[in-house]
C-alpha cells in the first residue's frame, strides 16, 4: 500500500499521491448549468487526494442528459468552475473537469433547448430517465449528420478551452458508461455506413478525433480519457469484436501522448493486461467493488500508476488520511447521491467527527 502515497507525474503535474477521486454525478448544479453554491466546498474538502476528476460536465446543450448537471461552455459556467478550481488549488489539490456528452441518454425535459437527444444512429437505448415530472423513457435519438459530428467535436474542443479558462488543470473525456463516445464504439448503438460506422477503425474514429481536437487546443499533457471496455449499460453491446476494438483504440490514443488513460475495469483481465502493454503513458484504474485490503495492489503489480475511487471518497472528505491510518470509512448515503442540498454532500464527518471546511 505504501506506493499509494508516493508522488507521480501526470501530464505536466506532479501529484502528491496516487489516489484519485473518480467522477461522480451529483445533480446539484444550478438550472443554467453553473456549479452549485456548495460545489467549491465539496471538492475542496477532498483536495488532499492526488487528483480530483469532477462530475460529468456537458460541453453543450445537446450534451446534457440528466437534471441539474453542470456545463462548461458559457461565461457563467466558467465563473462558477473558477470558484471551484481556486478552492481546490488553495488546498494544494489538482482538478480535471470531466467532459461528458450523454448522447441518446437524455430527455428533452432535462435540457435547456428541450430537443431530442442525438446519437450515432436513431436507436432506442431502452433507458428510463429521471425528469422534473418523474421517470420517463429516453426518447429515440436523432442520428447526427456528418456536419453535426464535426460541430460536436468542436463543442468538446471549446469546452476544454473553457475548462482551462476556469482554472482547471486539465480535462478527462468521458468515453465510458454508455454515453455518446461509447455509443459510437458499440455496434448496438451505431449502425452508420459512413466513415464513423462499420469497421473497428470507423467506430473508433469519433473518440480519436475528439481526443486529438482537445489535445490540439489545450495540450496533450492536460488531456485524458476514460474508457469502460465491456460495459453493457443501457443497450450497449460492443460484440465479439469489443476487445479488438479497444486494443486498436488504445494503441491509436497512445500516439497522442495524453496525460492519462482511465480504465473502468469490467472483468476482462486479459484485455486489461493488453491495454497496459499498449499504453505507454500513465494508466489510472478503477475496479468496481475493490476491497479495502486490495488498495495499492494494482500499483504494486505495475498494472496501474493511479487508482481511482468513488463512493468512499464521496463519503469521506479525509479519505487519504483514513487510508493512511487504516481506520474505518463513513458509509455512503445512497439516498443523497443525486440532487438535494448540503446533506450528504458537504456534511460527511472527518475522523474528528466534524465536516471539513474549504
Amino acid at each position: 500500500m505504501s506506493k499509494l502515497f508516493t508522488p507521480v507525474q501526470v501530464g505536466r503535474y506532479t501529484l502528491a499521491n496516487r489516489l484519485v477521486m473518480a467522477p461522480m454525478t451529483r445533480s446539484r448544479a444550478q438550472s443554467d448549468g453553473t456549479p452549485g453554491a456548495s460545489a467549491a466546498i465539496y471538492y475542496a474538502q477532498r483536495a488532499d487526494i492526488g487528483l480530483i476528476v469532477t462530475e460529468g460536465t456537458q460541453p453543450s446543450d445537446d450534451g446534457q442528459g440528466y437534471l441539474m448537471t453542470p456545463g462548461i461552455y458559457t461565461d457563467e459556467h466558467v465563473t462558477g468552475w473558477r470558484t471551484v478550481s481556486e478552492a481546490v488549488h488553495a488546498r494544494g489539490g489538482h482538478l480535471f473537469i470531466q467532459l461528458m456528452h450523454a448522447g441518446r441518454l437524455s430527455h428533452p425535459d432535462n435540457t435547456p433547448h428541450h430537443r431530442q437527444g442525438v446519437a450515432p444512429s436513431a436507436i432506442d437505448s431502452g433507458a428510463q430517465m429521471f425528469t422534473p415530472t418523474g421517470m420517463q423513457a429516453a426518447p429515440v435519438p436523432r442520428a447526427l449528420s456528418l456536419d453535426e459530428i464535426g460541430l460536436t467535436i468542436a463543442d468538446f474542443r471549446l469546452a476544454a478551452r473553457r475548462a482551462i479558462e476556469a482554472g482547471a488543470d486539465g480535462v478527462e473525456i468521458h468515453g465510458a458508461n454508455a454515453y455518446l463516445i461509447q455509443q459510437f464504439l458499440a455496434p448496438s448503438a451505431n449502425t452508420r455506413t459512413d466513415a464513423y460506422g462499420g469497421s473497428i477503425e470507423n467506430r473508433a474514429r469519433f473518440a480519436i478525433e475528439v481526443a486529438q481536437a482537445i489535445a490540439d487546443e489545450i495540450g496533450a499533457d492536460r488531456t485524458a480519457i476514460r474508457l469502460s471496455p465491456g460495459t453493457t449499460l443501457w443497450g450497449i453491446d460492443e460484440g465479439a469484436e469489443g476487445p479488438a476494438l479497444y486494443r486498436y483504440l488504445v494503441a491509436e490514443l497512445n500516439k497522442l501522448g495524453l496525460a492519462y488513460l482511465h480504465v473502468m475495469h469490467q472483468g476482462n483481465e486479459a484485455l486489461l493486461s493488453d491495454i497496459r502493454a499498449l499504453w505507454t503513458g500513465t494508466l489510472m484504474l478503477n475496479r468496481s467493488g475493490r476491497a479495502r485490503e486490495q488498495m495499492g495492489a494494482d500499483l504494486a503489480s505495475g498494472l496501474a500508476d493511479l487508482e481511482s475511487y468513488g463512493q468512499m471518497v464521496l463519503a469521506n472528505p479525509d479519505f487519504v488520511a483514513r487510508v493512511k491510518a487504516n481506520v474505518p470509512m463513513n458509509p455512503a448515503d445512497r439516498n443523497s447521491f443525486f440532487g438535494g442540498g448540503d446533506a450528504g454532500y458537504i456534511d460527511y464527518p472527518t475522523q474528528a467527527a466534524e465536516p471539513v471546511q474549504a
